[in-house]
């Protein structure tokens, strides 16, 4: 009974979605790490606040600051910077004051990462592929970020270049079938649907489905049928 279920394989990390908009994220550094930092933090739409002296800043972070994308305290990081933070990304190269950042976040129980520091991480961030909504993470785990960075480029090199227009359309879609069948119960109906239109059309159909198109394509939504692409366009 026991090849039935998949075998545990211990020593992962959960790999999750993170949704951090308008959360208060803490970046201590203001170097070249921060700013990958700083920008994933971004790109999540969190508030960002950089703690750095001016000295410290590179061109990127130092850009980011001037066009008021994140707010900077200019100084070394002190204690009461951790007032208010939802998660704590610190990026600086004395190991010493990272580990004091470090154990201030666990007594206050704020999630931190500590750059190239994986003892003293509550996660660790992988090399990511973005096309629109879609995103793909590699995660070794702390033990090779450079190898992740070289499959997640092979991963990214498999995928169209029209990937994310689709996904994006299929946003839409699946927004407008709620409004058509919004009862819970219908949940599992909704899903089943859902998927024979991602299954039953073409990459290139999703990326070339309009409003119009998906009204239409909802129409038959109730009888559980899946016109083509063809058909939906003829009607």
């Amino acid at each position: 009974m026991s090849q039935e279920f998949p075998e545990v394989q211990g020593g992962g990390s959960l790999i999750v979605a993170w949704q951090v908009k308008n959360k208060h994220v803490l970046v201590v550094g203001g170097g070249q790490v921060a700013a990958g930092r700083i920008l994933h933090a971004l790109n999540a739409d969190a508030k960002v606040t950089v703690v750095c002296p001016a000295s410290g800043l590179n061109d990127e972070v130092a850009y980011r600051v001037s066009e008021g994308q994140v707010s900077h305290i200019d100084r070394n990081f002190e204690p009461k910077d951790l007032e208010g933070a939802d998660m704590v990304l610190c990026a600086i190269d004395d190991p010493d004051a990272s580990t004091r950042v470090w154990k201030l976040c666990k007594e206050k129980k704020i999630p931190a990462n500590i750059a190239d520091v994986p003892p003293e991480c509550d996660f660790y961030f992988g090399s990511v592929h973005r096309d629109g909504p879609l995103q793909v993470m590699v995660s070794t785990n702390g033990n090779g970020p450079k190898l992740a960075s070289m499959v997640r480029k092979k991963i990214a090199d498999t995928l169209p270049d029209n990937m994310g227009a689709a996904i994006e359309n299929v946003g839409k879609l699946r927004k407008k079938l709620r409004e058509v069948a919004p009862n819970v119960e219908e949940g599992p109906k909704r899903m089943k649907w859902m998927s024979g239109v991602c299954e039953s059309w073409s990459l290139s159909d999703l990326v070339q489905m309009n409003d119009q198109d998906m009204d239409c394509l909802l129409a038959h939504y109730a009888s559980e049928k899946i016109p083509t692409f063809e058909e939906v366009r003829s009607s």
